[in-house]
């Protein structure tokens, strides 16, 4: 278990400039002990989209990264062993933003979950940003009917970073991640990765805020109430 490395989750959002990412993609890069590493790009929450994969291959290169090959799962002919091969060869695995529950599903359909999860426990980084981010996480929620809150349920992601998140939520007071956490146990935190900061979850648990502030909401006898904020620690 020694060789787990942390997991990053990124929050998009606001139209921003794209080389302000660049600290945070470079903590990724650390991860993997490469000068410019290899990523593998998993689009499944963007149903692949081909637009979206250029644009964050440019930024991640832009950022120092290596290659960027697209792990190409979400067509129902796509090439599955091709796709295992770019994410076990490439150095780091990142986690494309776009739809949470569809991204989970592609990945479910395609049997590749355990398969996933299993690269992350033999020492491979990872790192995600908005949907992608949620999706590394340990579940999220959904609502079957969209237009009745009582049919709200938990679904589980990849458990990859232990931890509840939402991202890029601040306009709406974190609605989601709020609905999220009432079906939770009492105690449980969820973490609301504000619009262009990260959180770095360590595999013991221990979760650092990276590029501003993080807002925190927890269930407590029933309810959920913001508490007090995560801040980057300093020096």
């Amino acid at each position: 278990m020694s060789n787990l490395k942390p997991v990053y989750l990124l929050a998009g959002g606001r139209p921003r400039n794209p080389a302000s990412f660049n600290p945070l993609y470079q903590s990724v890069f650390q991860e993997s002990g490469k000068t410019a590493p290899s990523i593998a790009y998993l689009g499944a929450a963007s149903d692949d989209s081909k637009a979206f994969f250029l644009m964050m291959a440019a930024a991640l290169k832009g950022a120092g990264a290596g290659k960027v090959k697209l792990a190409a799962l979400a067509s129902k002919k796509a090439d599955v062993d091709k796709a295992k091969d770019i994410l076990e060869s490439s150095d780091i695995v990142y986690v494309s933003g776009g739809d949470v529950e569809h991204g989970m599903q592609v990945l479910s359909d395609k049997n590749l979950t355990d398969f996933i999860v299993g690269l992350y426990k033999q020492g491979k980084p990872f790192f995600g940003i908005s949907a992608g981010s949620i999706m590394l996480a340990k579940e999220w929620i959904r609502w079957p009917n969209p237009d009745d809150d009582n049919t709200a349920e938990i679904f589980p992601c990849l458990g990859i970073a232990p931890v509840l998140c939402d991202t890029h939520g601040e306009a709406d007071g974190w609605e989601e991640l709020q609905a999220l956490l009432k079906l939770e146990k009492d105690g449980a935190i969820g973490y609301g990765i504000v619009s262009g900061t990260a959180i770095k979850v360590f595999p013991d648990g221990k979760i650092e805020a990276l590029s501003g502030a993080i807002h925190q909401y927890q269930k407590r006898s029933g309810q959920v109430e913001r508490i007090e904020d995560m801040l980057p620690t300093v020096g």
